[in-house]
């Protein structure tokens, strides 16, 4: 059955917030179908291991940091391969069958043996097609059957992406519209060589785009007075629907920003993201809305940040609510599952639950194993699920904060995509596979 992404986020208002059903859910974009990391799934597998509770694997030719979007028993995962093509894979859920692969675009890079690549956005989809950004700036949809239903590269439009460790901002899709977001650094250096073009200088802008024909619906600058690579964020924007009113908030560039979903007009704007005015401080982690708070995380640890939004101008002082710096995240997004903010601090491995209103702490517990997380956590049928880089996954009890379960799942060292959850399924994508687990 294809629902669309709009039924799951636009069909059920609860005060404000997005709702969750009592039945299930597809995954159809980066942060699932409330857009906060959680989904409504029940009934999924308690115990696995590497070898035992596992339905299928799917070989994949490359690692990524992008996150599977699911529709049905229809899975969509870009990958690159050897030949630095860039790849969308369709794999049927039920058995891990391949149903076609595309190759979209092709000049995959990486910055290091670990960083990430051109993969790194995550597809999103609405039920009729899939859409899929790549760092080279190749942005396109695709029907369910592979087909090619429009292209643009906004690399050739806009300038080359001008980030450090490549673009990886997802998608986002909300009432019928694709929202995408480019805070980049201006210039561009000379060692930024997959950015240079000829045109040193870059705009940060939102972009939103009618996903029938890929055309811009609006663009919006979006200035700052950060410097070097604090000007750049990796985050994906998120809207705010709460008493009438609807926003798409922004972290980047040393504010959080809310903006009209109309014509992406700045409505306010909150510093207090980068307290060492450090000019190497990018955003990686997304932002979290809770009602009307928007809750986002400062660069490298620094601490995250609730605000109220609603205001006008710099809310700077007169809206910011509670700031949370005990084991906040540098790489990880929070996660938002039954009225509270599960926040992971990925290189210290601590998962901390709070009030998202007040920044009240409730529980907070250690991962227990010493690896690195970069994926960000998710949440369902009352865990949270943390998967580290080495794809060691940890499951921690939502009510209490205490890890019920871990599995090491392999993957060598570069798994950075979340577990995600969709028709009673556990779906993890480590580096070098997609497994799903299932009763």
């Amino acid at each position: 059955m294809k629902l669309s992404a709009k039924f799951w986020l636009c069909g059920l208002l609860l005060q404000g917030g997005f709702a969750h059903l009592a039945a299930g859910a597809d995954w159809p974009q980066w942060r699932g179908p409330a857009l906060d990391g959680s989904s409504p799934e029940q009934g999924l597998a308690q115990k696995w291991t590497a070898t035992e509770g596992v339905r299928w694997r799917t070989a994949l030719p490359g690692f990524s940091g992008a996150t599977p979007a699911v529709q049905g028993d229809r899975i969509f995962v870009s990958s690159p391969n050897a030949d630095k093509d860039l790849l969308l894979f369709c794999i049927n859920r039920r058995d891990g069958k391949v149903l076609w692969q595309k190759v979209l675009s092709t000049g995959d890079q990486t910055k290091g043996k670990t960083s990430p690549n051109m993969t790194s956005p995550s597809p999103v989809t609405d039920g009729r097609a899939v859409y899929i950004l790549y760092g080279t700036g190749d942005f396109l949809a695709l029907d369910f059957d592979g087909n090619v239903l429009w292209k643009r590269n906004l690399a050739e439009e806009f300038g080359r992406f001008s980030f450090m460790w490549l673009y990886g901002s997802s998608p986002m899709l909300f009432e019928g519209r694709l929202y995408l977001q480019f805070l980049q650094r201006d210039p561009v250096p000379p060692d930024y060589t997959h950015a240079l073009d000829g045109k040193p200088e870059r705009e940060s802008f939102l972009l939103c785009v009618d996903p029938k024909d890929g055309k811009t619906v609006w663009r919006k600058l979006r200035p700052t007075d950060a410097s070097k690579e604090s000007q750049e964020s990796y985050a994906t924007p998120i809207p705010l629907v709460y008493g009438g009113r609807k926003e798409l908030v922004v972290i980047g560039g040393d504010f959080l920003t809310g903006h009209s979903l109309e014509d992406g007009s700045e409505l306010w704007r909150a510093g207090g993201f980068n307290p060492k005015k450090g000019e190497w401080m990018r955003v990686v982690a997304s932002p979290v809305v809770y009602k009307d708070v928007a809750i986002a995380a400062g660069p490298k640890r620094v601490p995250v940040i609730g605000v109220r939004s609603g205001g006008k101008g710099d809310v700077t002082e007169s809206r910011t609510l509670w700031k949370f710096d005990e084991f906040p995240p540098d790489v990880c997004t929070p996660v938002l599952y039954k009225g509270m903010l599960h926040v992971l601090d990925g290189d210290k491995q601590m998962l901390t639950a709070l009030n998202p209103e007040t920044g009240e702490k409730r529980w907070q517990v250690s991962l227990g194993v010493r690896e690195n997380f970069k994926a960000s956590p998710t949440a369902a049928d009352g865990r949270i699920f943390c998967i580290s880089e080495r794809g060691t996954v940890v499951v921690v009890d939502a009510s209490g904060g205490e890890v019920v379960h871990m599995a090491e799942m392999g993957g060598g060292s570069l798994t950075r995509s979340s577990v995600v959850f969709s028709g009673g399924d556990i779906l993890m994508r480590t580096a070098e596979e997609l497994i799903c687990v299932g009763k």
